[in-house]
């Protein structure tokens, strides 16, 4: 079953920094859509209600469904600014997705068969993730939930960058990366265990093959 986000927005006129204190005060949080080609649209959306769907971390790869008023308006979540120490958001970013044009969003990493991995199974080795997400750019259609990635022949000392992560079609790196540029990042590797018997021995990070 599909999963579906829906919130409820009002179009709101107040701006300033004065107008969103009171916005919060009163439970509300202060947004902006933009993007689609069209001018930017500030919002107001129920605090409660918007922190509680964000409990599902599907929520930020999804196309969500906006009601504002008698309009409705499709996008994604683009940028949350939080309080530094508070569970409260100050301010929700929303960018348009019209069927026509691609987005460019960042994607969670799924990392699977982590314990069969080669180099984890067989060497003993240790599974390190430098990244989680990944940024990439496809049309409203084809947008991932995460991007997999199976560990399974990965061997000690070796690596996975950016360049050779798979795809779902439709789907592209937001940065066009040259393999063994200084672009191309490593994404996980595996790695002696510390401590381990062969501790001492730095082994060499060689992209997988």
């Amino acid at each position: 079953m599909s999963i579906t986000f829906e919130f409820t927005a009002e179009p709101r006129s107040d701006l300033g920094k004065g107008a969103s204190r009171r916005l919060r005060r009163a439970g509300q949080v202060p947004a902006i859509l933009y993007g689609g080609g069209q001018d930017p649209l500030p919002l107001t959306l129920n605090h409660l209600n918007f922190v509680t769907q964000l409990q599902n971390p599907a929520v930020y790869s999804h196309v969500l469904t906006l009601k504002i008023g008698d309009q409705i308006e499709t996008a994604v979540l683009r940028d949350l600014q939080r309080h530094p120490f508070k569970p409260t958001i100050l301010h929700i970013d929303f960018l348009r997705a019209s069927a026509d044009r691609k987005l460019r969003v960042h994607v969670p990493l799924h990392f699977i068969n982590e314990s069969n991995a080669k180099g984890v199974k067989q060497q003993g080795g240790v599974v390190s993730h430098a990244l989680i997400d990944l940024e990439i750019t496809c049309l409203p259609k084809d947008l991932p939930e995460f991007v997999t990635i199976d560990l399974t022949n990965l061997g000690m000392g070796e690596s996975l960058h950016l360049s050779g992560i798979p795809l779902p079609d439709g789907v592209e790196l937001a940065d066009k990366v040259t393999p063994g540029s200084d672009q191309d990042a490593i994404v996980v590797s595996i790695h002696h265990a510390h401590g381990g018997e062969e501790s001492s021995v730095v082994a060499p990070t060689t992209p997988a093959t």
